[in-house]
């Protein structure tokens, strides 16, 4: 760890940060610059020390780690050669979770280029923002989402686009005729024109590996550019480089790999979308470079087809948020599958639900392990240590060479004990925001404190708990509210499966706290619940008005967007006609 991180303040042990007791077997307090010198480096390193074990699997095909490694070089000699993109150029990546993905991002980073991901289902004016301001040169897409491409593309700077269609990674003749039935059968790809685009596998074929140009890459230089909006609106991307990426991997993997040993290869299902700052950094770097079998989920909302694909993968470890896990709970057979593998499942991108965390044992016998991240941190900041039981309802400890400290408005430290925003430091956190230097100077502080904008508080012996979003604070006459305590409340009822809590305005108390419900059990009303929550909530915290609704507007890993929640009911208002 960096020797000018002040030590966090421990009444047991002194100086030495507390956490540090709880880290596993091996798992240092600091951890070493990676020896590769880039993301590419790491996958050609990848190659030689796995082989033909499988790296990834989707819809029924598999690519190992050599092949990954030859598909991304001759992607990577298409892009330098054939388009004539150099070093720093910006790349846009659109598509799901599919074979396609890993190749076309190694060989971009390879290239020297620069990975903007784009979420699949941005509209056409989203995408549009996006491509203006990172000004990308050239976007891998995938069919079903071209035509949006086709809209935006004369107000962009992108010269080159490159087609994929969902099987192109699959064997021949299978390939074509799943591409077929997505196009012609299926209908899942709309019409589009778009006059000299490249179809990705004539790119794969054209590329000359042998032609490949080093672009000299190192740790210091940009990786992605990731966008980032969360639920304070305003995308901006944050800027990573290959040593965020390999060092935030290198973090949270020392734990994880003492937890799944390497007696076999483990096979670990990857639900989230690799586009979002976690799977990506979870899955398509940490996983792969540890010699991890990925199975791609493209699409975990089809829960009959992903229950199956768990059945016939009997996996060691799942990657997904608590929505999903409540989802699959929910779900006829995910009962029935065999479990007796699974050693680690992973909740992120949201607070792990505590009633969620019980059902999940109680079907699978196995614990969520719940950390923290943020897209600017790349992502992991902190996580229950994973050779133990979680700490349920908390983020668990720092990674190692992260320090992590509570910090009043004007960025000074906090006694322990005391609520405040939680800052981070350590060689994961960004450079800062693409194009915004008043914006990263407003979130990095001087001294390189990441301010991430979530209240938090710290146990006497060091675990971390996060309370709320710093801006979604409910003042109610006068006391800080906190959504998601009300949210935990609610969902803690067995006829409730999720909540969303927003501040409404009020004449006396300026905000009280709104909850809107979905229900398990139709027959869930308003009374009882206001009764269960009584006797869980005091009086200020608990919601003036409760509104039951079919579903919860949602980003793209599942995470409840109160933000749409407080547009919808600012409609509403706007919407009466005055008194």
């Amino acid at each position: 760890m960096p020797s000018d991180l002040p030590p966090a303040y421990d009444p047991v042990n002194g100086d030495e940060r507390p956490w540090y007791r709880y880290y596993g077997p091996g798992v240092p307090h600091a951890i070493e610059p990676a020896h590769e010198s880039s993301l590419g480096a790491m996958v050609a390193e990848a190659a030689r020390n796995h082989g033909d074990k499988v790296a990834f699997s989707n819809l029924g095909g598999t690519l190992t780690f050599r092949e990954v490694d030859a598909h991304a070089s001759r992607f990577a000699a298409f892009l330098q050669h054939e388009l004539g993109l150099v070093k720093g150029d910006r790349i846009v990546l659109q598509m799901p979770n599919l074979l396609q993905y890993p190749v076309a991002l190694y060989g971009a980073l390879r290239a020297g280029l620069i990975v903007v991901n784009a979420n699949p289902l941005y509209t056409a004016r989203e995408m549009e923002g996006v491509f203006r301001d990172a000004a990308p040169k050239a976007i891998v897409v995938l069919a079903n989402f071209a035509d949006k491409v086709e809209q935006v593309l004369p107000q962009t700077t992108i010269e080159h686009v490159i087609v994929t269609q969902v099987a192109d990674m699959l064997p021949q003749p299978k390939r074509a005729i799943v591409n077929f039935l997505a196009a012609n059968v299926k209908k899942m790809v709309p019409a589009y024109s778009l006059p000299g685009a490249i179809p990705f596998t004539k790119a794969l074929a054209s590329g000359d590996p042998a032609r490949l140009t080093d672009p000299g890459l190192t740790h210091e230089d940009v990786a992605f550019l990731q966008y980032t909006g969360g639920t304070t609106g305003g995308a901006k991307a944050a800027v990573l480089t290959h040593g965020n990426l390999l060092a935030n991997q290198d973090q949270f993997m020392a734990q994880i790999r003492n937890t799944l040993g390497e007696e076999r290869q483990s096979v670990i299902i990857a639900a989230l979308p690799l586009y979002h700052v976690f799977s990506l950094t979870v899955n398509c770097i940490g996983f792969f470079r540890f010699g991890a079998h990925n199975v791609l989920i493209t699409n975990p909302r089809d829960l009959p087809g992903f229950i199956k694909t768990l059945g016939a993968s009997k996996p060691d470890g799942l990657i997904l948020v608590s929505t999903l896990a409540g989802a699959l709970l929910d779900a006829d057979g995910f009962k029935d599958i065999d479990f007796t593998r699974l050693r680690l499942t992973v909740g992120g991108g949201m607070a792990v639900r505590s009633a969620v965390s019980d059902r999940w044992k109680a079907v699978t016998g196995h614990d969520i392990t719940e950390g923290y991240g943020l897209t600017e941190a790349s992502p992991v900041v902190s996580v229950n240590p994973t050779h133990m039981p979680p700490r349920i309802g908390t983020i668990g400890v720092p990674l190692p060479s992260t320090d992590v400290r509570i910090v009043d408005d004007e960025a000074n430290p906090l006694p322990l004990g005391e609520r405040g925003e939680l800052a981070v430091r350590g060689p994961q956190v960004m450079q800062g925001y693409w194009n915004q230097p008043e914006e990263s100077a407003r979130v990095i502080t001087a001294d390189g404190w990441l301010l991430t904008g979530d209240i938090a508080i710290e146990s006497e012996d060091g675990f971390f708990t996060i309370v709320d979003r710093k801006k979604e604070i409910i003042v109610c006459g006068g006391f800080n509210v906190y959504p998601g305590e009300i949210e935990d409340a609610a969902m803690l009822h067995p006829k409730v499966v999720e909540a969303g809590a927003i501040p409404i305005p009020n004449e006396h108390s300026g905000e009280v706290p709104k909850l809107f419900v979905v229900r398990r059990d139709s027959s869930l009303t308003e009374h009882e619940l206001r009764v269960y929550l009584k006797e869980r909530l005091t009086g200020y915290k608990r919601p003036r008005e409760i509104e039951f609704i079919d579903a919860l507007p949602k980003n793209n890993v599942g995470k409840v967007l109160r933000r749409e929640l407080r547009e919808l009911e600012a409609s509403r208002q706007a919407d009466q006609p005055a008194s």
